[in-house]
């Protein structure tokens, strides 16, 4: 099972015509809208990428659409498979057990404006 959120741009004049597409339509579920810019929010659903692309590529196509999205997308399959790979995993990074290790010695690299 996949579930993306989507956000839906349409112009203003238009918003309450293509609100009630969208919640008529069986593509998808209705969570939010902002009559003031013409966004709406909502989520689809698929048993795998193709579905929720199907999905997606009918929205974009409903009268009134300027644009329609993914924002973010969950996929059950490749959750599973990275929580299986996680607990098959016996690497522990040495730090994690290095009880001599004081927290404020880490340094974190995750900032790209400090590596470079």
């Amino acid at each position: 099972m996949n579930i993306s959120s989507i956000v839906v741009q349409c112009r203003q004049e238009h918003f309450d015509t293509l609100k009630e597409s969208l919640e008529a339509s069986e593509l998808c579920d209705y969570h939010f809208g902002d009559a003031s810019v013409g966004k709406h929010i909502i989520t689809i659903e698929g048993k795998d990428v193709e579905e929720e692309i199907e999905k997606l590529v009918a929205i974009q196509g409903m009268p009134h659409v300027i644009a329609a999205d993914m924002m973010q997308t969950y996929q059950e399959e490749q959750l599973d498979e990275e929580v299986k790979q996680m607990l098959a995993s016996s690497d522990v990074p040495d730090m994690l057990n290095d009880d001599t290790l004081r927290p404020q010695d880490i340094v974190y690299n995750g900032d790209l404006k400090k590596r470079f």
